[in-house]
């Protein structure tokens, strides 16, 4: 058995001497693991680099055997992320979500179209931390775990929603959460259409995905969610300390 497609490299490890076992994602394949030949050695570890785009071919005598993984490059992304730190630190995390999350061997296109997305616009800086937590939201649904945001889970209206309650992954209004409100995860206003968002939504938004991820998908499994995604949320929560900081804004004149 063989196949050939375009796959993004979600993990590759260590296999003997020089070789490496390499897990890929592909639309129509979904999550494949197999041996990369020269894999783990100086040449060809640039290669299956986490989050490189690949051409890859796949051979097997039998389906169910881990087979022989061969590739050319189509898009370098780990090699353009190298000098830029957060840039790096969201693809780590989302490859390593992807991994471990989604079931191997079966087609996931909107979750790959998603991902291919985010790997071709590392260079948009921290702004595509809003399209990382609408693709973590889109795993979610493709997995079983859909949020509903549309409505609010106590009135139906869809005015002013604010939070989300962590038991249903529905969405609360400000009025209706009053007394709940600190049970509650924030909604950041990005992920209801608005246009605009910075640190602090970033972080709300990381931690109502990483909520769900890590209750309803890895926590199933036993496993906490991957440690690229934990510092990834570190370093966007401290972005938004910072920004929250009164000591990070200019001190007004007594006279103004």
């Amino acid at each position: 058995m063989d196949w050939s497609a375009p796959v993004i490299v979600l993990a590759t490890r260590p296999f003997g001497e020089g070789d490496a076992l390499a897990t890929v994602f592909g639309a129509e394949r979904g999550v494949w693991r197999g041996l990369a030949r020269g894999g783990g050695g100086r040449r060809g570890s640039a290669l299956w680099q986490q989050g490189n785009l690949l051409a890859v071919r796949w051979v097997a005598r039998l389906s169910e055997q881990l087979g022989a993984l061969s590739g050319e490059m189509v898009h370098p992304a780990a090699a353009l992320a190298m000098d830029d730190s957060l840039a790096l630190a969201i693809l780590n995390a989302a490859a390593a979500v992807a991994e471990g999350a989604l079931p191997e061997r079966e087609p996931e296109p909107q979750v790959f179209a998603g991902l291919l997305d985010l790997i071709t616009h590392l260079s948009e800086g921290a702004a595509l931390l809003s399209d990382l937590v609408r693709w973590e939201k889109a795993l979610l649904a493709a997995v079983g775990y859909g949020l509903d945001l549309s409505r609010c889970a106590v009135s139906g209206s869809t005015k002013d929603l604010a939070f989300v309650s962590p038991r249903s992954g529905r969405a609360v209004s400000r009025a209706e959460a009053a007394p709940w409100q600190g049970r509650l995860l924030p909604l950041p206003s990005f992920l209801l259409g608005e246009a605009t968002a910075g640190p602090e939504d970033w972080r709300d938004g990381l931690r109502l995905t990483g909520h769900f991820l890590s209750h309803a998908v890895f926590g199933l499994h036993h496993r906490p969610l991957p440690q690229a995604r934990l510092l990834l949320y570190d370093r966007v929560a401290a972005m938004a300390a910072r920004m929250e900081s009164p000591s990070s804004c200019p001190t007004q004149s007594p006279n103004a």
